[in-house]
């Protein structure tokens, strides 16, 4: 079965804010260059459904969920539920679609894993990726935590062993802690050392291993492509086979890519696009999500080519002049925007960035191996 694409014209028209870093479109765009590639015919594409209350309750609490509800609603919430779940407070706004947007984002990641469970082989969402969510409270701009959704899912059809892989430049902290006691579901995530949320190591503090179930490589700024190379042939594929999974879970956030300004990272959206092709073979069933990038070229031409990555098709070097008329359409209010370099309209892989692999890498690398 060839791969599916879940979208939704949601994301179109839905901001965070004006001056949020989640101000940009992401999904649509992304959507917009498949489609102007040829990459994305009806028969592969599918309508995000929305996540009912019942259906987040399986990991997040029944009241929170119903706050976020209300939230959306009366477009305001008290000084109670903003210390208690965290909403309209610390980058989690109250906006229009507070509840329906990451409640779309979460139906599509169970959709994905129920497609998986009827057969399909691989399934890509790229509004998915929240991987900060907490169980009664949002946290780092994700309000509901799709990826645990999609995992839990998975397990509860049957699979025996979930394998999730995170190369977002923030620590998966909340995938990792909602599956800390659970043997069926490893995680291995790359990010940034010393960035927020201030976990998974790095900067002299411990990685928490979840009993072995978690593998955490914290990187140095700038992490670039050669060193990505390495932590995947060194630690994540031999780490990932050794695990044997009926499943995996691969979260591309796209900011740790050079552009982004939420990292210090110098990565190429082809370091990226390497991992997942290679991750994807270690198992059968592969759900892609996307998650952090807040420059629109970087992330829209890096997750659509994720989708030609999971597809085997050739990124041309020049793109066709409908896909460039998508990239010039798009702004940003990021000084980085007031004078996009050419190669940001006309190409959607950006030039390799290697570099030396230096000791950082390769201690981090050899600390994760350890037993």
């Amino acid at each position: 079965m060839r791969p599916r694409f879940i979208g939704s014209e949601i994301y179109r028209h839905s901001s965070y804010g004006r001056k949020h870093p989640l101000a940009i479109p992401r999904v649509s765009t992304c959507i917009d260059l498949c489609r102007a590639m040829g990459w994305l015919p009806d028969e592969v594409y599918q309508d995000s459904p929305r996540a009912t209350p019942a259906q987040l309750a399986h990991f997040h609490d029944s009241a929170y969920v119903a706050a976020v509800q209300a939230a959306e609603r009366e477009q305001a919430v008290s000084d109670e539920v903003r210390a208690r779940h965290g909403l309209g407070a610390n980058g989690n706004p109250v906006f229009p679609e507070v509840f329906r947007r990451p409640a779309t984002a979460s139906g599509g990641s169970i959709l994905a894993a129920r497609l998986l469970l009827g057969g399909a082989g691989t399934v890509y969402n790229p509004a998915g990726g929240t991987h900060h969510g907490r169980p009664d409270r949002a946290s780092g701009f994700c309000y509901f935590n799709d990826p645990v959704l999609a995992i839990l899912t998975l397990l509860d059809g049957g699979i025996g062993r979930v394998l999730y892989v995170d190369v977002d430049a923030h620590h998966g902290d909340g995938v990792q802690d909602a599956f800390h006691d659970d043997s069926r579901v490893l995680t291995m995530s790359v990010h940034e050392s010393g960035r927020w949320p201030m976990t998974g190591g790095g900067r002299g503090a411990a990685s928490d291993r979840a009993g072995g179930m978690a593998r955490n490589i914290p990187v140095p700024p700038g992490f670039n492509d050669s060193e990505m190379d390495y932590v995947l042939e060194a630690a994540l594929l031999p780490l990932g086979e050794a695990f044997e999974p009926d499943a995996i879970v691969i979260q591309c956030g796209s900011d740790a890519l050079s552009e982004d300004p939420l990292s210090r990272l110098e990565l190429s959206n082809g370091a990226l696009w390497h991992v997942v092709a290679n991750t994807a073979r270690l198992a059968p069933r592969v759900l892609c999500l996307g998650g952090g990038g807040y420059n629109p070229w970087s992330v829209g031409r890096c997750w659509a080519g994720v989708w030609a990555t999971l597809n085997g098709l050739t990124v041309p070097d020049r793109l066709p002049d409908a896909a460039e008329r998508v990239l010039r359409g798009l702004s940003w209010r990021h000084s980085r925007g007031r004078n996009p370099p050419e190669h940001w309209f006309t190409t959607l892989a950006d030039a390799p960035r290697h570099g030396p692999v230096r000791s950082e890498v390769r201690n981090a690398v050899a600390s994760v191996l350890a037993p």
